[in-house]
């Protein structure tokens, strides 16, 4: 059976050009009824596509017509029905946040990659870390905190000096960004099932603003962060290149 494909593209040139040759090759089918979803872009326009694609059936292959390209595979247009028949699936559920700002109004959002609360202004942000109920820090003085997943550990995570977490791990990476205080803390490792909350202390003196997946909420003074298993996103990779083989080759290079 021949598969039906649908395309969706990056702004970028590279990938408006590269769809335009791959519906000219293969046809194009409404998302809605599609077996596959092709993205082709970068990392980023990945993530987009995962939470934009959410409730639909069909899991979504990528193709690197961005930079990184972490979270896609190679570009090639040559024997696509046959890649997307032979593609190995990884299931990701993503992070819920719940954040409350200054105001009173309450924000929610969903993160394949991460959460993170980052300092608004140029004063270090004061946070108070509680984990099922149970206060953890009572004062962390960084540029921010964050959360993520397996699957969002090698991305801002990393680059905060957090470790790589297995794709199969039921757990999540608690990661401090640039912290003051406690000196030397590199953050905690959490069962997957935790809920974290997040208090922002001096908000008015310090404020600080939440980020899930690029989606930003400012002047937050609550933030309260769980993994969302009622929520899978479906994703395709070319055999030997899943994220399992991705995530350990991050480590040795």
């Amino acid at each position: 059976m021949t598969l039906k494909i649908a395309f969706c593209a990056s702004p970028v040139p590279s990938a408006q050009e590269a769809m335009e040759r791959l519906v000219a090759l293969y046809g194009a089918a409404p998302e809605a009824s599609a077996d596959v979803i092709v993205a082709l872009g970068g990392d980023g326009f990945m993530l987009t596509t995962l939470h934009r694609t959410q409730n639909l059936a069909a899991p979504v292959y990528g193709m690197n017509r961005g930079t990184v390209g972490f979270l896609m595979n190679e570009y090639h247009e040559d024997n696509l029905h046959d890649r997307l028949a032979e593609a190995e699936e990884a299931v990701l559920n993503p992070l819920a946040m719940r954040a409350t700002c200054s105001d009173g109004t309450v924000h929610e959002a969903l993160a394949i990659n991460e959460v993170s609360l980052l300092r608004q202004g140029p004063q270090a942000a004061k946070l108070r870390i509680t984990v099922d109920g149970r206060l953890r820090m009572a004062e962390l003085v960084c540029d921010g905190a964050l959360v993520a997943t397996p699957a969002g550990s090698t991305a801002y995570n990393y680059s905060a000096h957090g470790p790589i977490l297995p794709i199969r791990s039921d757990v999540l990476a608690l990661t401090a960004i640039a912290p003051f205080r406690p000196r030397r803390w590199r953050g905690a490792l959490l069962p997957k099932t935790a809920l974290v909350r997040i208090d922002v202390e001096e908000a008015d003196k310090r404020p600080v603003m939440a980020d899930a997946d690029s989606r930003s909420v400012r002047d937050v003074i609550t933030v309260e962060i769980r993994s969302a298993p009622e929520i899978e996103h479906r994703i395709l990779f070319d055999p030997g290149h899943g994220l399992e083989e991705r995530l350990i080759q991050e480590q040795f290079v």
